[in-house]
C-alpha cells in the first residue's frame, strides 16, 4: 500500500467521523475529492475489517464502535487512570461546572477525559471529539503561553487560525491580538476564553507538568467551562484556586501514572534511578533494600 493510499483511507475515516446518520458513497467521494470507485474499494475493505458499517436500508456508511473501543482502551492504559479521573471529578464538584483534561500530542492538544459538575440550571456539554482551536480556547491558550512566542504563533498560523472551525464571536483573528492575549495569560498564570470558542461560553484553563518540578515538561491542561451567565469575572479567582489545587494533585500522580502504564505494558521492568528526581530514586533504592531483606 502506498503512502497516497493510506492518506486516502485516513481522509475517508475523518470524513465519516461525527457524520450523524452516516454518508452515502457519492457524498464521501465528493468530500475527499476522490473517484467513487477508489472510495468504494476503501470502504469495502474497512467494512470487511469491521472499522466501518453500512446501513442495509439507506446504504449509508458510518464508523463502527470499534474505534470507540480502541480509543477507550488506549486511554485506559496511556492516560486516564482512576486516580486521574478522581482529581477531575473533584474539580467538577468544587466548581460545579464542566471540566476537561487535555494532553499534549505533538503540536496540538487532545481532550481525553471530562467530568460534569453542574447539577442545576444550564449544563454545558461539549463534544470530546472536537478539534482544539488552540488560539480560541482557554485550553489552547494556556498551553501556547508556555511555548516560546515564535513557536506558538507559528503553530496557529500554520492552521490559518482554524478558519475551518465555527468559533465564537470573540475569537482572536490576528497575530498581534493573539500575542497580547498570550502575554496576558503568562502574566496571569492561567488562560481565560470568553465567547471565543463558542457563543455564550466562558472557560478557564491551566497547564500541568509531568511532575511538580517547575522546569518539567508540560503534559497537558485542566479546564473549567460553563455559561457566561454563571461564570462571571467575580468567580474567576475561586475557579483559578480550584484549578491550581487540582493541578498540584495531578502533578503529584502523573509520574506514577506513567510508571504504572509502563508496568501494564511490560515496559521498563527496572526503573533507572538516573532518569528520576533524587527523592524518587532514593525512595526506590530504599524499597529495593527492604525487599531484599523481606
Amino acid at each position: 500500500m502506498t503512502v497516497a493510499a493510506v492518506a486516502r483511507c485516513l481522509d475517508v475515516l475523518e470524513c465519516l467521523a461525527g457524520a450523524v446518520g452516516g454518508l452515502e458513497l457519492g457524498d464521501i467521494a465528493t468530500r475527499v475529492d476522490t473517484p467513487k470507485s477508489a472510495v468504494h474499494r476503501i470502504l469495502s475493505t474497512l467494512v470487511e475489517r469491521g472499522w466501518v458499517v453500512q446501513d442495509a436500508d439507506t446504504l449509508h456508511y458510518a464508523l463502527s464502535l470499534r474505534f470507540s473501543t480502541l480509543a477507550f482502551h488506549d486511554l485506559d492504559v496511556r492516560v486516564v487512570t482512576d486516580v486521574v479521573q478522581e482529581i477531575l471529578d473533584g474539580l467538577a464538584r468544587r466548581t460545579q461546572e464542566y471540566c476537561r483534561l487535555a494532553v499534549v500530542e505533538g503540536e496540538t492538544l487532545a481532550w481525553v477525559s471530562r467530568a460534569q459538575g453542574a447539577t442545576t440550571g444550564l449544563r454545558y456539554d461539549a463534544d470530546m471529539g472536537q478539534e482544539v482551536a488552540l488560539h480560541a480556547t482557554a485550553t489552547g491558550k494556556a498551553w501556547l503561553a508556555t511555548l516560546p512566542e515564535d513557536e506558538a504563533l507559528s503553530i496557529v498560523c500554520a492552521r490559518r487560525f482554524f478558519v475551518h472551525l465555527r468559533l465564537g464571536p470573540r475569537a482572536r483573528a490576528t497575530v498581534e491580538d493573539l500575542k497580547r492575549h498570550l502575554a496576558e495569560t503568562r502574566a496571569r498564570g492561567y488562560a481565560i476564553a470568553v465567547e471565543e470558542a463558542e457563543p455564550g461560553i466562558v472557560a478557564l484553563a491551566a497547564t500541568f507538568r509531568t511532575d511538580a518540578r517547575p522546569d518539567a515538561p508540560v503534559a497537558g491542561t485542566l479546564s473549567v467551562a460553563g455559561p457566561i451567565s454563571r461564570i462571571t469575572p467575580e468567580r474567576y479567582a475561586d475557579i483559578h484556586a480550584a484549578l491550581a489545587a487540582a493541578v498540584a494533585e495531578l502533578e503529584g500522580v502523573w509520574r506514577l501514572r506513567t510508571r504504572q502504564r509502563g508496568h501494564a505494558r511490560g515496559y521498563g521492568a527496572k526503573a533507572d534511578p538516573r532518569a528520576m528526581p533524587a527523592d524518587e530514586a532514593k525512595r526506590l533504592g530504599t524499597a529495593k533494600a527492604v525487599g531484599a531483606n523481606a
